[in-house]
């Protein structure tokens, strides 16, 4: 392809953009915490790069808000064995630039991905050695290892699919400065610490969406960003505290939303040495800690209990296993018990961001003569530690959440469970064995009885202090009108704006 074709194609793009449907001259702004941090999907790991690129370009499977795994560029798919999954894809989807998306693009896609020269940060296709189509609507992803939720894991981040012809001559600093997918929005322009403008695709497969532009701020500072709804400079701020959400509560012409999702929020306990290797003292953390309390006191209501560490969306969550009772009494008899009657001095680390809950299970564990001194850490220090190969790099006690947008437990429990993981501090060969089930297996049931095997396991040998997931919490101005699913990505084609 020539660089005269390749202009061609931008025009394609450009025009693709003009839209003519209902809602055409409307703008839906949207403040979130920070810019993507490139506009190659391929190269990203974070969720504020990807709620905004998800907008651009499409995955092979996706959830609406009923938050069930549904068809998005693959119409159907199957395992016609344990190191297989096929997909049938959707017929006559084009990229913006009128390129076909058909299986070449998508084993493209894939392989690139997988790829050590492209350098991607996406970990959920290791087990997939490489891509292949079959036919021009048929490919298959082909595993070293049997992996049952490789559908859900192409819900998102594993599934973005790219224009291998307009990679061929932008290249990959070229894509990057603008991006073309096969989304319900296509590029416009980028100007980082700004803004990113996307415009309505008329020929989405889907359809278009009821307003014209797309647009997303960089606003890290929360006050700041309430402030701009307030003024009518966004109409949605996203990733709201429960805290932070309570200084806009009552004005007019401005409403807090907030939804159910999974994020879960949990203590990292290092069973390998002291106090905390006995399991006495591990219970007596879980006993002394009020959850409801927490809920209600720092979350303002809006998070629900969890007995382990899946959340209820999420597939393999056992409801018949139930949260630890709060008991303080009980709490203070095992660490006498595990002889420390007078309780015992550690640190609980925790983000900036996390200083209120931190400080709040210090609190509670007090009560119980757990004297825990809170360390808190800036956001890039707390994620350099925690991945790194140093497992005590935040120490004895750590609060830590988990997204799990793939909405099946093993993403709550792949990297901190089986012994030898990277973010795991106990050693369990039971855990290990059912972990290897539920990630090798691929039916079902088989899968469901081992996660609840192991969530059995995990509250009685209580290797975490067990918190809860947290809802999703929104700003919204009156004009705009969207409802998330449980995993809270910001996919706005079925958002609407009025004028």
């Amino acid at each position: 392809m020539n660089r005269r074709a390749l202009l061609g194609l931008g025009l394609l793009s450009l025009l693709s953009g003009c839209a003519t449907g209902p809602g055409a001259g409307t703008v839906l702004r949207i403040a979130q915490p920070a810019d993507p941090r490139t506009l190659d999907p391929h190269k990203i790991s974070d969720m504020p790069s990807m709620n905004a690129l998800i907008n651009v370009f499409d995955t092979l499977t996706t959830r609406g808000p009923d938050n069930r795994l549904a068809p998005g560029l693959a119409l159907s798919w199957e395992a016609p064995d344990p190191y297989t999954w096929r997909f049938r894809l959707r017929p006559g989807v084009r990229f913006h630039n009128g390129e076909a998306c058909d299986a070449v693009a998508v084993a493209f896609s894939v392989n690139r991905l997988l790829n050590p020269a492209t350098k991607s940060p996406i970990v959920e296709l290791r087990n997939v050695s490489a891509a292949v189509p079959l036919d021009e609507l048929t490919v298959e992803l082909r595993t070293s290892k049997p992996d049952p939720i490789i559908p859900a894991k192409v819900s998102l981040f594993g599934g973005v699919v790219v224009p291998p012809g307009y990679l061929a001559v932008a290249g990959d600093a070229g894509f990057a400065r603008h991006p073309v997918g096969t989304g319900p929005f296509t590029f416009v322009d980028f100007q980082r610490d700004r803004r990113l403008r996307l415009r309505a695709n008329p020929g989405y497969w889907a359809g278009p969406a009821g307003y014209r532009d797309l647009e997303f701020m960089p606003m890290p500072n929360t006050s700041s960003a309430l402030a701009a709804l307030q003024s009518d400079e966004v109409d949605m701020v996203t990733e709201l505290s429960p805290d932070s959400a309570l200084q806009i509560t009552g004005y007019r012409g401005v409403s807090i939303r907030n939804y159910p999702a999974v994020p879960t929020s949990y203590v990292s306990l290092d069973t390998t040495d002291g106090p905390l290797s006995d399991v006495r003292v591990r219970r007596a953390l879980n006993h002394a800690v009020d959850v409801p309390l927490l809920i209600k006191a720092v979350m303002d209501g809006k998070a629900r209990e969890l007995a382990t560490l899946i959340p209820r969306e999420s597939f393999g969550h056992d409801p018949a296993i139930t949260p630890y009772t709060r008991d303080l009494d009980l709490a203070k008899r095992l660490l006498t018990e595990a002889g420390y009657p007078n309780g015992f001095d550690t640190t609980l680390t925790a983000r900036t961001d996390s200083a209120l809950l931190a400080e709040a299970i210090s609190g509670l564990l007090a009560r119980a003569g757990v004297r825990a001194a809170v360390r808190l850490l800036d956001i890039g220090t707390y994620t350099a530690r925690l991945t790194s190969d140093n497992r005590r790099a935040l120490g004895p006690m750590y609060l830590a959440k988990s997204t799990g947008w793939t909405l099946d437990g093993q993403s709550l429990v792949q990297s901190n469970v089986r012994h030898d993981r990277r973010q795991s501090r106990w050693n369990s060969p039971e855990a290990d064995r059912l972990i290897d089930a539920e990630e090798l297996g691929i039916a079902p049931e088989d899968r469901q009885r081992a996660f609840t095997e192991l969530q059995r396991l995990l509250k009685d040998q209580a290797p975490f202090v067990f918190l809860f997931q947290s809802d999703s919490i929104y700003a919204m101005g009156d004009r705009a009108h969207w409802q998330p699913n449980a995993a809270g990505v910001l996919r706005m084609h079925s958002a609407t704006v009025t004028a």
